[in-house]
């Protein structure tokens, strides 16, 4: 069962998240929090799998609420998925930066928001191969480009390649095709390069790769 909880300070969005979630048999609710404050102790209490943060929390906001989250390692099994009402939201890039998994638009599709819990539960990172491009690449040319070129350094020429496919927002699937290896081998190369490099997970490797230098913002596939 994964466990959920919610924190956004609309009633109302809580409840149809609430309701959508809980008529899902793998899913639960074990919590609401209004305030980034209540959330942080709402996740220390209860250790959720998935926390779906609103960016702009009252009191204390998303991205604290989320900093909070990811540098206690009580909670390094909890994942971060931030709420904001648009894709280009300029916040997005330093949450997911901090070790956010990902982000979902408030207005996304139903099924697409059930699908990215179990996917960030699962250890996935809810950035697609576009916004991989359009936000990441924008922010971090913003934020910190290329300021530890040695980060990549523990790497195989190998893992250095495939941290640059997840950079640009390709799938074990898509990697494994554009290597010419199995979808088993593509995985075992990014949780390899994930462990070398303390990634939390993979949407904190694809701000490696940016951050690195690997990728640079604006190069495609």
């Amino acid at each position: 069962m994964i466990r959920v909880l919610l924190a956004d300070d609309q009633a109302l969005l809580r409840a149809g998240f609430r309701a959508l979630i809980e008529a899902e048999d793998d899913l639960e609710v074990v919590g609401e929090a209004s305030t980034g404050d209540e959330a942080v102790a709402l996740v220390r209490t209860l250790h959720p799998d998935v926390v779906l943060m609103d960016i702009r929390m009252p009191e204390l906001d998303g991205l604290a609420a989320t900093r909070s989250i990811t540098e206690d390692p009580a909670l390094a099994e909890t994942r971060v998925v931030i709420l904001t009402t648009f894709e280009l939201d300029e916040y997005v890039f330093e949450a997911v930066r901090i070790g956010a998994s990902g982000f979902l638009v408030k207005d996304t599709a139903p099924a697409d928001l059930l699908a990215g819990i179990r996917a960030v539960a699962a250890g996935d990172a809810l950035l697609s191969p576009s916004v991989t491009r359009r936000l990441i690449g924008e922010f971090a040319s913003r934020s910190r480009p290329a300021t530890a070129p040695a980060l990549m350094d523990p790497l195989t020429e190998r893992e250095r390649e495939v941290v640059a496919l997840v950079g640009e927002g390709l799938s074990n699937d898509e990697i494994a095709a554009r290597l010419v290896v199995s979808v088993a081998t593509a995985k075992t190369h990014v949780s390899r390069a994930m462990l070398k490099l303390g990634a939390r997970d993979r949407a904190q490797l694809v701000v490696m790769a940016y951050e690195s230098g690997l990728v640079r913002p604006g190069w495609s596939g």
